[in-house]
């Protein structure tokens, strides 16, 4: 080293190998050191980590505060509870607020974060932003918010310690916090390295001592793992709805009006805000609920499919832009492979507002109707993407258990279904989407209808919303014939609703291209009463009965026997109204007839006598139809076996009328041996089941079992109110009964006469 002060160097420095021995020796040390430094850099196998740039932690690049809740936050109080339950309870873990879309998934988080903040929690907000470093330093920040000393950020700086485990260490000490990391729409990518949330290596944990709330349109317990708490949103009550537009545009109509078009938007936050925000805009067009819902028929892409110019390159902005909200959740599939999750949505969108068999959606129609390759796999992978992110339900059977658990049904939400329908390109690929559908809709229903027995019951009840519009685009003959054929199968199946739908579909085609007199015309009139009938709509079918009686002795003559069975239906709605004289006069014409016309065991007569017991049962005659009924039994059994519908009928009417002779005993015994064959044959919630247990509630009053009876109508009423629904006459009958034997409980001892219903059954 040089001497500054002489100017002259020091003795040693002479020594030219000492010199070089020191200088190599530099050499060597500065090369280990260099080797050192990279191995720790690698993560090497051998536990080495990474350093990490953490130059932001602490600087506060953005604002980690929720934002501002500006409106109340209806409809979500379970979940805003189960989720400040779990703050309180101090135990910490990971909540995932989850569904698709516009559910307000991010309103509630903040709603939670203020609740949490009001109970004296620290808050800390994360918004997800699609890049797993990003996301680190923000926890890194957070964790150091709630405590985490500066040295050991020191430590993850020159990776003696893996940040992410440093972090979660922390917050694992740490108690009595919140952070939200909203939006993580893409979990697989949240790092660090690769893999779904669920083996709980990365950044989103459910181990710390306060709560992480993640918000996500990924709704897959696979994601997220089992020890996540998964809140799974779903669209708002009718009620609730209607409360957010209220808060929204307060003077813009009554609550009635505000909850039908709270239920028109589907009860989506997304819709019903842009409704509301549209509504308090003094210079709207539409200023009430009502203009706005009638506008939405005419005008639905300009109110909620309207486009924002920041929409397309801003997923912010897509976020609160109904229209391309769900956009986001598309691209995010085509990014992870599932090419045929939006083809197979669009697809789906052009179908009814109702539940489709998930039989339809095939390989062949999915590549008839888009054009692009699809196998078994492709389509069960996109069928699946979009249940995932909470675009497409698999709901169980609604209205009826008769639909068979193995049937699969899909459905959109019917605002999901509406933008996407209004978003595909007219007129193509609308036209030939749609002709590949009607093919293989109709084959669906030729298949359906060869099914044998009540097997093809459940695909009846789903394929039936879907065809009106199919009829109306095919108006082919042979369709028709098809539909007629599947509505048949809708009558056996006791699905009133279904197949009303369809008759008059099928006898409004017929009508304009057969004619009103052709005889495919007439059975459609006469089937469409029968359908009318099952809905308890007694007095338009009478009516149309009597039309169509008077057409069928004019075109075929009175024996004709068809003729027979429109006076036999016609007697049945009399009685059903309550005419039970002029009904059993009818139906002693017609029994007469048909033992001349047909003989005395054809199955048309033996129907004959089982209606004419039911018209003298409902004129107090009971002992003169219970001899009638066991003749009819013993004839039904005869000719058609035990099992058959009219047999079981037959013995269940026998069983109401014997209740109604006080032999209350013999009836219920008889009520229980119909139950139970009915329940075998057509399934639990036929109506022919709901009459037969309604018939066993009367018979257990009658013993005095009047608890038992309670219950049993206590059931048999909300089957009726879903099955049936809530103003048909069969439902009213047992709500009076009901209340009735209520009333009877609560007057133990004193006898009353109160039974009404069910009227026994009518064969057509």
């Amino acid at each position: 080293m040089t001497n500054y002060v002489t100017a002259q160097p020091p003795k040693w420095a002479e020594n030219t190998v000492l010199v070089w021995s020191v200088f190599g020796a530099l050499a060597v040390v500065s090369l280990g050191l260099l080797f050192w430094e990279r191995r720790l850099a690698a993560g090497a196998p051998d536990g080495g980590v990474r350093p990490v740039p953490l130059g932001r932690i602490a600087v506060g690049g953005h604002s980690m505060n929720p934002p501002a809740v500006s409106a109340p936050v209806r409809g979500r109080e379970a979940e805003l509870e189960r989720i400040s339950t779990l703050v309180r309870g101090g135990g910490g873990g990971m909540v995932v607020v989850c569904g698709a879309g516009g559910l307000g998934k991010t309103t509630l988080a903040a709603e939670a974060a203020a609740r949490a903040r009001a109970g004296g929690q620290a808050v800390v907000w994360i918004r997800w932003r699609d890049d797993p470093e990003q996301l680190g330093q923000d926890l890194a920040q957070a964790a150091h918010i709630l405590g985490l000393p500066e040295s050991r950020l020191e430590e993850a700086r020159t990776g003696r310690v893996a940040l992410v485990d440093a972090v979660w260490e922390h917050l694992a000490a740490v108690t009595g916090w919140l952070v939200v990391v909203d939006n993580v729409d893409a979990p697989a990518r949240v790092g660090p390295g690769s893999g779904q949330p669920a083996a709980y290596r990365g950044w989103l944990r459910p181990h710390g001592g306060g709560v992480l709330l993640v918000t996500s349109r990924d709704t897959s317990r696979q994601t997220w793992g089992p020890e996540a708490d998964l809140v799974h949103l779903q669209p708002l009550a009718d009620d609730a709805g209607a409360a957010v537009l209220l808060d929204a545009a307060p003077h813009a109509g009554t609550e009635a009006e505000a909850e039908a078009l709270a239920a028109r938007l589907g009860g989506l936050p997304l819709g019903l805000n842009a409704a509301g925000t549209y509504l308090s805009v003094p210079t709207s067009r539409h200023r009430t609920f009502a203009a706005y819902q009638h506008a939405l028929e005419a005008e639905f892409a300009d109110l909620l499919g309207a486009e924002h110019p920041a929409a397309p390159t801003d997923p912010a902005v897509a976020r609160r832009v109904v229209r391309h909200t769900w956009d986001l959740s598309l691209d995010q599939l085509g990014q992870d492979g599932y090419t045929l999750a939006r083809p197979v949505l669009q697809l789906l969108a052009l179908l009814e507002p109702a539940p489709v068999p998930r039989t339809l959606v095939t390989p062949e129609l999915v590549t008839d109707a888009t054009g692009l390759p699809a196998t078994a796999a492709t389509v069960d992978a996109a069928l699946a993407g979009l249940h995932q992110y909470g675009l497409l339900h698999t709901p169980e059977p609604d209205g009826t258990r008769a639909i068979s658990p193995a049937v699969s049904r899909l459905q959109l939400h019917p605002l999901v279904r509406e933008v996407t329908a209004h978003a595909l390109t007219r007129p193509e690929p609308t036209t030939t989407w749609l002709t590949a559908l009607d093919e293989h809709l109709a084959r669906a229903v030729e298949a359906t209808t060869d099914m044998p027995g009540r097997t093809g019951w459940p695909l009846a009840r789903l394929l039936a919303p879907h065809l009106p519009a199919h009829l109306d685009r095919s108006a082919q003959q042979d369709s028709t014939d098809t539909l007629a054929n599947l509505a048949h199968v809708l009558h056996a199946a006791g699905a009133a609703s279904e197949e009303h739908l369809l008759r008059r579909r099928v006898l409004a085609e017929r009508e304009r291209v057969l004619g009103p007199d052709h005889p495919q015309t007439l059975h459609s009139r006469f089937t469409l009463a029968a359908a009318l009938r099952g809905l308890g709509e007694h007095r338009q079918a009478a009516d149309l009965l009597r039309e169509v009686l008077a057409d069928h002795e004019r075109v075929r003559g009175p024996d004709h026997p068809n003729t027979l069975a429109t006076r036999n239906n016609l007697a049945n709605a009399l009685s059903e109204l309550g005419e039970s004289r002029q009904a059993a006069d009818l139906l002693r014409e017609v029994l007469a007839d048909r033992e001349r016309v047909l003989g005395p065991d054809h199955p048309n007569t033996l129907s004959s006598r089982n209606n004419l017991a039911a018209a003298l049962h409902g004129l107090g005659e009971h002992r003169q139809a219970a001899d009638l009924l066991r003749e009819v039994l013993a004839d039904h059994e005869r000719v058609l076996g035990p099992d058959h519908p009219n047999t079981l009928a037959t013995r269940n009417n026998l069983a109401a009328t014997l209740g109604r002779l006080g032999e209350h005993q013999q009836a219920a015994d008889l009520a229980r041996e119909a139950l139970t064959d009915l329940e075998r044959l057509v399934g639990p919630d036929h109506p022919d089941i709901l009459a037969s247990r309604h018939n066993l509630a009367a018979a257990l009053h009658g013993l005095g079992e009047h608890r038992q009876a309670a219950d049993l109508l206590r059931e048999v009423l909300a089957d009726y109110e879903r099955v049936l629904g809530p103003d048909h006459p069969n439902t009213l009958a047992t709500r009076n009964n009901l209340a009735n034997a209520q009333a009877r409980l609560a007057r133990a001892g004193r006898q009353r006469r109160w039974w009404q219903l069910p009227r026994p059954r009518r064969e057509t």
